[in-house]
């Protein structure tokens, strides 16, 4: 059986502590790998080699470091593929989702491409006699990313490439239930020229996790998971001194307008809340209908469309939807549809039922797709990010009340408006209480050179991901004011400098 281990100082190293997890392929439920689990020796080595790495890395041009990005960026074309065959075999997401996973994140490097223009400072001169003065952003040093199950390959990559450009030293912690990425992006970035514990992966659980939070040198902690233990990671990390962006979780809705083309809703719906088993902090899990026409249209046609999915591995072609990623998570799921209804929702669609009749693949993690309707606001369903194949109808009688509702909500990940009207698209986004807005896009996830970040209890912190957000996370300002002898005047100043 396969044995995945850390890649520390340039190298793969072995399981010195001994203790390991199962990695299962969610399509057959079988166990495929063995991965180990880091203790604080080898967090600890993995931040040595870092931060002596970081000595030269952060003296090394930004052109110099763009170069190698640029060269990382090759490969990982040449290589995607094979990244998205790891993906779908350790997640059980659809190959053609893997892929395009794979070319998001490779947006973002093609974004961290542009480091000597990102890097730029400013100049202000003569802002006194003889006095210019200076800014210049400068890297932290250490940091480290703590990366979900859901995204194997592109969250790391919201992270590493802009945090490596800036000249900083990464340390990943992928998550255990699909660890392989991880390596297969450390040999390209090595291939790739880069020197060696600029980017190092220990693998693990909560243990590796701990030791990084309270380690000195980790400068910096960029996290993506669920709300509780982001609020974590960001109390426990600032009160040790370090920079923290810890994304949380999300339920994210959908509002559809009397106006909307119901037919490009309903596709939309039906790849945001389905697509990847609904394992996506982006996915859409609430679905707001305004009036009880657009409601009763829009269940119905979603209802002849979820019958018609095709429920399969990931790796067969023409596969709509996957299994989820373990057998527990599957109970959770299927254990919050019991709770709907117990608690007075309309099962319209109950994936339950579901039953995976193929050869080789019944032990698997899989479950239908569900559909409910007439949920209340009130509703555990409602209130809760179930993260899997879970879409709740709540009716709205307007879109002032689909407003109100949304932005009582305790998350504010991501929202969607389907409209036809301008008016109501531009008062709905500039007066959403979400961090990340589509008007006819079901999924709005920005492109790379912007920033991705919620609202409320899906973000903790001051900095949004990637983009000129990232950038500001991974640096440091700092000001320089400086004036040259020639017509200094003698005598000592008492007072405070005004620049006159």
């Amino acid at each position: 059986m396969e044995s995945i281990t850390h890649f520390i100082n340039g190298e793969l190293v072995t399981n010195q502590a001994g203790r390991s997890s199962d990695v299962f392929n969610p399509a057959t439920g079988a166990v495929i790998a063995k991965v180990a689990m880091a203790d604080h020796a080898q967090v600890d080595a993995a931040v040595a080699a870092a931060s002596a790495a970081f000595v030269q890395w952060s003296a090394t041009s930004s052109l110099r470091r763009a170069r190698v990005m640029f060269k990382f960026k090759a490969l990982l074309e040449e290589h995607a593929e094979q990244l998205a065959r790891l993906i779908s075999k350790e997640h059980g997401k659809v190959f053609e989702d893997a892929l395009g996973e794979v070319t998001r994140g490779l947006e973002v490097v093609e974004f961290a491409c542009g480091a000597p223009h990102l890097l730029k400072g400013e100049l202000s001169e003569s802002v006194g006699s003889g006095v210019d003065c200076q800014s210049m952003r400068q890297p932290l040093g250490v940091v480290a990313g703590i990366t979900p199950f859901n995204f194997p390959a592109m969250v790391p990559m919201w992270m590493f490439p802009v945090a490596i450009v800036c000249g900083n030293c990464f340390i990943l912690k992928p998550s255990e239930r699909v660890p392989s990425s991880s390596l297969l992006l450390a040999d390209l970035l090595s291939k790739a020229g880069l020197p060696e514990g600029v980017f190092n992966v220990v693998q693990g659980d909560r243990e590796a996790v701990d030791a990084l939070i309270a380690h000195p040198l980790v400068k910096a902690l960029s996290f993506v998971g669920s709300t509780p233990v982001a609020r974590h990671i960001y109390r426990t990390g600032a009160a040790n001194g370090k920079r923290v962006q810890a994304l949380g979780g999300a339920k994210n809705h959908l509002v559809i307008m009397p106006d909307a083309d119901l037919d490009q809703a309903v596709d939309a719906l039906m790849g945001a809340a389905y697509g990847s088993a609904g394992e996506r902090c982006m996915a859409i899990s609430v679905a707001v209908p305004v009036t009880d026409a657009v409601a009763d249209a829009l269940v119905e046609r979603l209802t002849a469309r979820i019958r018609k999915l095709k429920i399969a591995p990931g790796t067969e072609t023409g596969a709509d939807m996957g299994p989820l990623i373990t057998a527990q998570h599957l109970e959770k799921v299927r254990s919050y549809i019991q709770i709907g209804v117990e608690e007075g929702a309309e099962l319209v669609v109950d994936g339950r039922e579901f039953v995976m009749q193929q050869e080789g693949y019944e032990q698997g993690f899989y479950l239908g797709a569900t559909l409910f309707d007439h949920v209340k606001a009130d509703m555990c369903i409602y209130r809760e990010e179930i993260f899997g194949p879970v879409l709740a109808v709540v009716r709205a009688e307007n879109f002032s009340a689909a407003m109100d509702m949304i932005n009582a909500h305790e998350f504010g990940n991501g929202v969607s408006i389907f409209t036809r009207d301008g008016d109501t698209a531009r008062t709905f986004a500039h007066g959403i209480e979400v961090g990340m807005v589509g008007v006819n896009v079901p999924i709005p996830v920005p492109m790379a050179f912007h920033s991705f970040g919620g609202w409320k209890n899906s973000l903790f912190g001051d900095h949004h991901m990637h983009g000129p957000e990232g950038v500001r996370f991974y640096t440091r300002l700092k000001a320089v004011t400086s004036r040259w002898p020639t017509g200094i005047r003698a005598g000592a100043d008492f007072v405070m400098p005004t620049m006159a």
